[in-house]
């Protein structure tokens, strides 16, 4: 027995205008599925990152992650490691 998936066109629409803005403005962006039931539109730019989650209900959410602008030595990946293996 085939289930069809039912893409509400008005959901999909906003997901796609989402898209195509973020390429008309050369964004880079990528697309991940961490939760059941959003996608989410991860975006790069200089000093920030973006979540942009997509719901399939049409709600969007957005955390951005903006960096201090210090810079570290190799020494910060042993910290990485540190603080956040199991």
């Amino acid at each position: 027995m085939n289930k069809s998936v039912v893409i509400h066109e008005n959901e999909l629409k906003g997901v796609l205008e989402l898209l195509g803005r973020l390429e008309a403005a050369k964004i880079h962006f990528t697309l991940a599925r961490n939760q059941e039931d959003a996608i989410t539109v991860e975006v790069a730019v200089p000093g920030q990152r973006w979540e942009i989650d997509c719901y399939s209900n049409g709600m969007l959410q957005v955390e951005i992650f903006k960096s201090d602008g210090s810079i570290r030595d190799a020494s910060a990946i042993d910290e990485l490691f540190q603080d956040f293996s199991d």
